[in-house]
């Protein structure tokens, strides 16, 4: 997994590069099929807002969060992002039981 961190008007620190592979870990531990992830960190006046671009197998998934800080809108963006991975694993473990339970009725037909 490659993961790729950006900042506009923000300088990445490494507290916060070590707290966005710390976070990003969590998503790997529900789906472990992530291909890379690129994450865009912004400043606008007072507004943290934080991006994220992910390509899992099959799926391209996007979020963005803001917050009053920076680590609020990365933990933000991280509660999203597991949100629509457990999603996405849902959909494909449930296409293919269908899938299967369909197959195994014609038999019997």
């Amino acid at each position: 997994m490659q993961i790729e961190i950006t900042g506009h008007h923000v300088e990445v620190t490494p507290l916060i590069d070590n707290y966005i592979k710390d976070k990003v870990t969590r998503l790997k531990r529900h789906f472990d099929q992530v291909l890379n992830i690129h994450i865009i960190l912004e400043v606008q006046k007072h507004n943290h807002k934080a991006e994220a671009s992910l390509n899992v197998s099959g799926n391209h998934i996007f979020a963005e969060a803001t917050g009053h800080d920076m680590y609020s809108a990365i933990d933000f963006l991280a509660d999203k992002l597991d949100r629509q991975i457990l999603k996405h694993k849902e959909k494909i473990s449930s296409h293919h039981r269908k899938e299967g339970s369909h197959r195994n009725m014609q038999q019997y037909a």
